[in-house]
């Protein structure tokens, strides 16, 4: 291990000065209709059957074409897109405007302004913008139009809503021909604010953020359409919109209904529902699901490019989550992802995506974790058959991006032995075509590199097979005793283990395996990709169930030889956070030290739409709020503990390390707490190399 270099955080974490120099080499590949193209800095290349790569462009042509007193300051290549296939154009963002490049003319053919853009349409070339908190939209021409007038912090235009839970992640939608633009506006004009505050000036100034706890009056949410041939809005006919959420929101082909999600508040109930886009009149409820603990609506419908009368829809009503085929007139017409497929290993799978379309073939191109749990593979499913066929190598970790007819797709993966790699793939039904692209290098070659491997143990419902991974320090020696910490989630939506590369260790875990530790990681029930009855283990306890798993697992490392366990650690952030400083209060004899980030102290002061999905209101199951509070445990704690924050958290406020630590104070317990002014739930830049540097020390101190 002497002859071999050390890792130093400035290499491994983010935000350091040499991580990029530090991971694997990537690539930047873009489709130009069916033609494969390499996009650099400098240069935009294409790519023959033989890998073999001629310049379509240069950055110097760009220049070329652009007005002497621009210049091309600013502008690199690797961000190009190529929207339309039948034309030789690439769509460029300079520092104002966004541009068409017609590579074979070498001129500039179209350019618009792109300040404050939210959602650009390629078939209009109109862009959603905002300004001064109102929506506009800019038309191809330039000419720029005033969508709405009471736009403010409480008012809120053309921005994701619902706190972005439910799959939304935008909130603006044009129609297929882009004259047409869906928007939320969100009155939050009835929700309370939280008090921020921006220490940065001479006298601190007070920056509220609206914040609706939950059991609290939350925001109102309703749905325009905006005309651009006739200048005119109209408001889609939802009712009162109180208590209800709105979500995956679809266009219809001719752009003439609007398709969504309705959410009840309880979050057992979800409708999808169409709209008229011209009156704004509710046609019909085309399917219901209900669940007795929870509905999760988190992607739109997909309409079938080769037939306009049939979707595609998400659901998990059935245990996990797969694909349906439906018409519009509500009628289901066949699971297109089932079970039976040939091929398909893991019968237990869920969809986590749609990709696209083979039009050709009629065929939906997923990604799918069909091999095994860990992995995430890219599958190509018949929408009218019983047919499947694996695309990737079936073993690692898949994302794709689709040529414009769906024959073929780029796919970029990694998995244990291949830090990452690119690969052209045949999407048919028939054969697996696939093409070697590039195989990046190992750049962590001639470092000291951890011993990482994933073993299974038990749940402690004593039936449901969970893995875990260890990171054993790289000169480790079984007859030696070590210091060991469990680095812990737990929560829904994550995972910590999979088949890419390093088994998806974090950074910080070879950072201190290297220092002489041992790391644990456990995906206990409760996290994602295994289902519904696996995620939902957690409702109206949250913590509660995968503490139990912790602890098992906890009981089995800790027998080890080679695991101290007078030495046991604890760590995690956000909802880690919160299951840390749960670890070390239920079991204060166990863990010696702890670092919370971020951590939820207690669900009544965290969000409405997350808080309530999982534990209802505090008034409906105040059973479920005392037993996973750690607030009034506060007098259990023995070891050392750290609770770390950003001072303006504006998902787990600072309300919950402050009541934790009054708590403390209270009772005559000593916790240690450290902040980062200016800093929100993670640490951004640079400041997460001083974050990882002080949570590495604490363990130091007290640990090892």
């Amino acid at each position: 291990m002497a002859q071999q270099k050390q890792f130093t955080l400035e290499d491994l974490n983010f935000g350091g000065r040499h991580y990029y120099e530090m991971t694997p080499e990537r690539r930047h590949y873009q489709w130009w209709g069916k033609q494969l193209l390499r996009l650099e800095v400098d240069k935009v290349s294409v790519i023959d059957r033989k890998n073999t790569e001629t310049v379509l462009f240069t950055l110097d042509d760009l220049e070329a074409a652009m007005p002497k007193d621009e210049g091309i300051v600013g502008i690199n290549l690797l961000n190009s897109t190529f929207p339309y296939g039948e034309m030789s154009c690439a769509l460029i963002k300079t520092p104002k405007d966004r541009v068409l490049f017609d590579f074979k003319s070498r001129k500039i053919a179209w350019r618009q302004k792109h300040s404050g853009s939210l959602e650009w349409n390629k078939e209009s070339r109109s862009d959603a913008f905002s300004k001064d908190d109102n929506l506009w939209i800019r038309l191809s021409d330039g000419t720029e139009c005033q969508l709405t007038e009471d736009g403010s912090r409480e008012i809120v235009y053309g921005r994701s809503v619902h706190r972005n839970e439910f799959g939304i992640e935008k909130g603006t939608f044009w129609s297929p021909d882009g004259t047409k633009l869906a928007f939320y506006r969100m009155d939050q004009t009835m929700v309370a604010d939280y008090p921020q505050v921006n220490t940065f000036g001479r006298i601190a100034t007070h920056e509220p953020d609206k914040y609706p706890m939950a059991g609290m009056t939350s925001h109102e949410v309703t749905v325009g359409i905006y005309d651009s041939k006739t200048k005119k809005t109209v408001f889609l006919n939802v009712g009162d919109p109180k208590d209800r959420y709105f979500t995956n929101i679809q266009w219809a082909p001719d752009g003439k209904s609007i398709y969504l999600f309705e959410l009840n508040r309880d979050q057992n109930k979800a409708t999808l529902d169409c709209y008229d886009a011209v009156t704004g009149e509710k046609k019909n409820t085309l399917y219901t699901e209900t669940d007795e603990k929870y509905v999760e609506p988190l992607h739109p419908i997909s309409f079938l490019p080769w037939d306009s009368d049939k979707f595609l829809m998400f659901s998990q009503r059935e245990g996990y989550m797969r694909l349906y085929l439906y018409d519009t007139k509500g009628k289901m017409i066949r699971k297109v992802t089932d079970d039976t497929a040939k091929g398909i290993a893991n019968k237990e799978y869920i969809v986590r995506d749609i990709l696209g379309f083979n039009k050709k073939e009629k065929s939906v191109i997923v990604r799918a974790n069909v091999s095994q749990y860990t992995s995430m593979n890219i599958v190509s499913f018949s929408v009218d058959g019983n047919e499947a066929n694996i695309l990737d190598g079936g073993y690692g970790v898949c994302d794709g991006q689709l040529c414009e007819d769906g024959s073929y797709i780029i796919n970029q993966f990694s998995n244990p032995n291949v830090p990452r790699a690119y690969q052209l793939l045949g999407t048919g039904m028939k054969k697996a075509e696939r093409r070697d692209l590039f195989v990046a290098k190992e750049p962590w070659e001639g470092y000291a590199i951890p011993h990482i491997s994933v073993g299974n143990i038990t749940a402690a419902d004593g039936k449901t097979n969970l893995k875990y991974r260890e990171v054993l320090p790289p000169d480790f020696d079984e007859s030696k005793q070590y210091p060991t910490v469990l680095y812990v989630y737990g929560g829904p939506h994550a995972h910590l283990i999979e088949d890419s590369r390093n088994l998806a260790a974090r950074s910080w875990e070879i950072y201190m395996a290297q220092k002489g530790y041992i790391v644990y990681v456990l995906d206990s029930r409760g996290s994602e990709n295994r289902g519904k009855e696996f995620e939902q283990v957690t409702f109206r306890q949250l913590g509660q169930e995968e503490m139990k798993d912790q602890m098992k697992f906890v009981e089995y490392f800790s027998a080890l030889p080679y695991v101290d366990k007078n030495r046991i650690g604890v760590h995690g952030w956000s909802y880690g956070g919160f299951m840390t400083i749960s670890l070390m209060l239920n079991n204060p004899d166990i863990f010696k030290v702890g670092v919370a980030g971020g951590p939820v102290t207690d669900w009544k002061y965290y969000e409405v739409m997350y808080g309530e999905r999982y534990m209802d209101t505090p008034e409906q199951n105040p059973e479920g709020y005392a037993k996973t509070s750690v607030i009034d445990k506060a007098k259990n704690l023995k070891g050392r503990l750290q609770i770390i924050i950003g001072a303006n958290d504006p998902v787990v406020v600072p309300q919950h390390a402050m009541l934790f630590i009054n708590a403390c104070n209270e009772v005559g317990t000593q916790p240690d707490f450290y902040i980062y002014p200016g800093e929100e739930h993670n640490m951004q830049g640079h400041m997460s190399v001083h974050l990882h540097e002080r949570i590495t020390r604490y363990f130091d101190d007290f640990l090892k």
